[in-house]
């Protein structure tokens, strides 16, 4: 692992368009904790660990229960949409707000985006990608994906394995963005634009304990099936790359 560069910390904004079960909740509060946690440990991981603070200055908004909590655009350096739960093609009215509000810092030419799983559906919508249900069903938890070249160059791996969580997906490739990485579920699982945009189907925040809870919480709930639990069980304990993904972010951020 290699090392950062020592410019200003970035500011960036996480705007959480959920909040987790309550099992995650009770440790890590909100998505903005579950992905501060996330950059602590890319930030522990180099070769010469470096302090969180010294590269992003994070702060978090609450977009779905407060539909102005937008920070001001000259206040950051780039932002964060996390997963969800909701559909990213609906038009709830906090929904359209976060497209528009995505669309700007995307217009902006300065502030940087990044998406995880829903967050990557919104910059896909908003990009006018095809959204939808995935006729090819569901992901869960460790996933091994192909990389393309660049996918390689700027994940800075081979393969990778990250946790999924989904059955929406972008079902097109917006004009302009680059194909990072697929897998034979879904084609669009990895999308870039140097300097812009970088996101990701899965979720690289996650931890295995946290998507033991999301499995057992949803088979029980009824949102999937015993197969499906027990199938993404099985793989929950597989390595995965989640902590190379956020370092993957921070050098976009840092680039």
């Amino acid at each position: 692992m290699g090392s950062l560069s020592l410019n200003a910390p970035v500011r960036l904004a996480i705007l959480e368009t959920d909040t987790p079960i309550p099992a995650i909740a009770a440790t890590y509060h909100s998505y903005g904790g579950v992905f501060t946690h996330m950059f602590k440990r890319a930030c522990a991981s180099y070769s010469h660990p470096v302090p969180l603070e010294s590269q992003l200055t994070l702060s978090s908004y609450n977009v779905v229960n407060n539909l102005t909590a937008y920070p001001d655009l000259e206040s950051i350096d780039a932002i964060l949409i996390t997963g969800a739960k909701y559909n990213a093609f609906d038009s709830d009215e906090w929904i359209l707000r976060l497209a528009e509000f995505t669309k700007r810092c995307l217009d902006s030419g300065r502030v940087r985006v990044i998406g995880v799983c829903f967050g990557h559906q919104i910059i896909g919508r908003v990009l006018g990608a095809e959204l939808g249900r995935n006729t090819r069903g569901w992901e869960v938890s460790v996933v091994e994906h192909e990389l393309t070249d660049a996918g390689k160059r700027i994940l800075g791996l081979e393969k990778m394995s990250i946790n999924q969580m989904h059955r929406d997906a972008v079902l097109s490739f917006p004009p302009g963005v680059v194909q990072l990485a697929k897998t034979d579920v879904c084609d669009n699982q990895a999308m870039y634009v140097p300097g812009r945009l970088i996101s990701v189907q899965g979720h690289p925040e996650f931890t295995e304990e946290m998507v033991r809870e999301i499995l057992t919480s949803r088979k029980y709930g009824g949102v999937i099936s015993d197969d499906l639990y027990q199938d993404g069980i099985s793989r929950v304990g597989n390595k995965q790359d989640g902590v190379a993904v956020a370092q993957a972010f921070l050098r976009f951020l840092h680039g």
